[in-house]
């Protein structure tokens, strides 16, 4: 038989606690692998009550996929959601301000806000035209396009992989629809893959207008400037797909941005301002390194912000990034797709899949962006990605 000392004073357990700013691919991959130490508290805080797989956005815009999934299938039982949207972060009292007037203070904070739609300046734009950049977006256009009839004209400005996969579904579903790019469409593919792209957009009857650039947007035209004469597109709806930029909570807080309002970081993913703060995703820029916004991107940068954290938790220094590319996948309809493989830094290798064969492992790609999250809520750590060492250094090219 043992007896207690109850004069001995028990030591307590010091728990970290660390918020995780935005539940997409990056921040919920974070928020579950943080959960490697149990003595970690994570709270993670989303405009919205549920995961928002953001690459099935122009399906859901077009009826043809739910883009929605709750949060108790994704993130582990013990993390904390707060659905609420971060207006502040006062890095020097370590604490998040939130637009419901509550705050809440932390130990580390990973960054992972994503993106939102860079809004070109184009008259008229701003009041007429739409956009699938984010859940918000993707209701908007969605609720539009439910007045259209069939055959109704939709112009699409933006000769991108977002912009290709939207002009597709929204091609498929029956809209008369043009595709208008600023240059060649697709300008990150290989000349197979590009060409295999335009036969697919050809077989659903996309028009596709290049090396040309939107001047003006009303409720039913497109002006289009091709070669220096202008075209006037009907269009019922508009759709920009112009790119992307970082919301301002970063900047506006006062920490170190780049041009597009990326939260700036070292190469282990360390606010260059503040070592208690991590980013991962489409909002942040890593010094020396060029990462494709992408959730190809963004989930392995979510796992090495929580090995980040963890890491100076545990009184140790940060590994530096280290992931590399494998493929772009553009979906062309529900039934086609081009795969281009490419090498460890993103840029295009020989091999290209089409049709069914590539629509097949778009659709196993998505899927596995969910499964993977989901496996690490149950298996803390269990993440691995492709690690590519120097070759996923490259000098970033410049924006359009």
């Amino acid at each position: 038989m043992s007896i207690t000392d109850t004069t001995r004073e028990i030591p307590t357990v010091t728990r970290t606690r660390v918020v995780v700013l935005g539940a997409g691919y990056a921040g919920a991959m974070a928020a579950n692998r943080l959960l490697r130490n149990p003595d970690v508290d994570v709270t993670v805080v989303n405009p919205q009550p549920f995961f928002v797989q953001r690459i099935r956005l122009h399906q859901f815009v077009s009826g043809t996929g739910d883009p929605q999934v709750a949060f108790d299938d994704v993130l582990a039982d013990d993390i904390r959601v707060v659905v609420d949207t971060a207006t502040r972060i006062d890095a020097g009292a370590a604490r998040v301000h939130l637009a419901s007037g509550a705050h809440l203070d932390y130990d580390h904070l990973v960054y992972a806000i994503g993106t939102r739609h860079r809004a070109p300046e184009i008259p008229g734009a701003a009041e007429h035209a739409w956009s699938v950049s984010d859940w918000a977006a993707a209701q908007r256009l969605r609720e539009h396009l439910a007045t259209l009839d069939e055959g109704d004209p939709v112009v699409v400005v933006g000769g991108g992989l977002t912009g290709i996969e939207a002009a597709a579904e929204l091609a498929e579903r029956g809209f008369a629809v043009k595709l208008v790019c600023g240059g060649a469409i697709a300008p990150s593919v290989g000349p197979r893959a590009r060409r295999a792209t335009l036969r697919q957009l050809a077989r659903l009857g996309v028009e596709v207008v290049e090396e040309a650039r939107a001047t003006a947007v009303d409720p039913s035209r497109v002006f289009v400037d091709v070669d220096g004469v202008e075209q006037i597109l009907p269009s019922a709806a508009t759709v920009l797909t112009t790119g992307f930029v970082a919301p301002d909570l970063a900047a506006e807080s006062g920490l170190t941005t780049d041009e597009i309002g990326r939260l700036h970081t070292d190469d282990a993913l360390t606010s260059v301002d503040d070592d208690r703060i991590v980013g991962a995703g489409d909002a942040v820029a890593v010094a020396g390194m060029y990462l494709r916004m992408s959730c190809q991107a963004a989930e392995p940068l979510g796992a090495q912000a929580a090995d980040a954290v963890l890491a100076r938790i545990a009184g140790d220094r940060p590994q530096k990034v280290d992931q590399a590319f494998a493929a772009q996948c553009t979906s062309i309809g529900r039934r086609a797709a081009t795969l281009q493989f490419t090498k460890r830094d993103d840029s295009p290798a020989r091999m290209v899949a089409t049709g069914r064969l590539a629509a097949t492992a778009k659709e196993i790609a998505c899927r596995g962006t969910v499964w993977f999250i989901r496996h690490e809520a149950a298996r803390p750590g269990s993440y691995r990605w492709a690690r590519g060492g120097d070759l996923a250094t490259t000098t970033e090219p410049a924006l359009p």
